[in-house]
């Protein structure tokens, strides 16, 4: 018998099924916008439920196909030599362009943080710099930034220092002037591990900020 996230999940994923079986007969364009305003959101919740047994893994899913939705093709490859040229490379910082059409830069804890603090490291503003210079110089762009944090401790300690350090990553986005309504932050404390937190590998993997742009019409 299926479990109520279960049953949400299949729901938002066969309506979106469905939404975009409707969306075939329409021009591109509008194939484009439609799915934009409403296959984004229902996929990421339905995802997020498949992902995690529980009602928060469709929170989070949700937060993601929200911005998933918004998100219109891009051609990232400037954007992402530059970023790269400022020293992402080799602080290891991947910068990846992610199926949904973000751009993603995932900045990991050991260039990022100290332990338990969410003051930026001076190796690592170079590189949020080119970021901002990207969002300057191309107003159709957006950011949302995501803290995680490890499994160590609980959520009252790992929720708040996840959210201070993507809220210390967009404010340098800021001071480089980058106008606050184009900015999105969020701090999701040890949720969607991407390591074990059974091991110091896995948890240093966890304890990380992705930083996402995305193009809006």
């Amino acid at each position: 018998m299926r479990t109520a996230t279960e049953r949400v999940a299949r729901t938002a994923v066969i309506g979106s099924l469905v939404f975009l079986t409707a969306c075939a007969n329409m021009s591109p364009q509008g194939q484009n916008t439609a799915v934009g305003a409403g296959a984004g959101a229902a996929l990421g919740a339905g995802l997020g439920v498949l992902i995690g047994d529980s009602s928060k893994a469709a929170l989070i899913g949700a937060g993601i196909g929200s911005v998933v939705g918004s998100v219109v093709g891009y051609n990232w490859k400037g954007v992402k030599q530059d970023v790269e040229k400022s020293g992402a490379s080799g602080l290891g910082i991947a910068v990846i362009e992610m199926p949904d059409g973000t751009l993603k830069v995932n900045i990991p804890s050991n260039v990022s943080f100290d332990t338990n603090k969410a003051v930026l490291k001076p190796e690592l503003l170079p590189v949020l710099d080119s970021v901002a210079r990207a969002l300057n110089e191309h107003p159709e762009l957006r950011a949302k930034t995501i803290g995680y944090t490890d499994s160590t401790g609980s959520d009252a300690i790992n929720v708040p220092l996840s959210q201070r350090r993507a809220a210390a990553v967009t404010q340098r986005l800021a001071a480089q002037g980058v106008a606050a309504d184009r900015l999105m932050t969020e701090g999701h404390g040890a949720a969607n591990p991407v390591g074990d937190n059974a091991t110091p590998e896995g948890r240093a993997l966890n304890r990380r900020v992705e930083l996402f742009l995305y193009a809006v019409k």
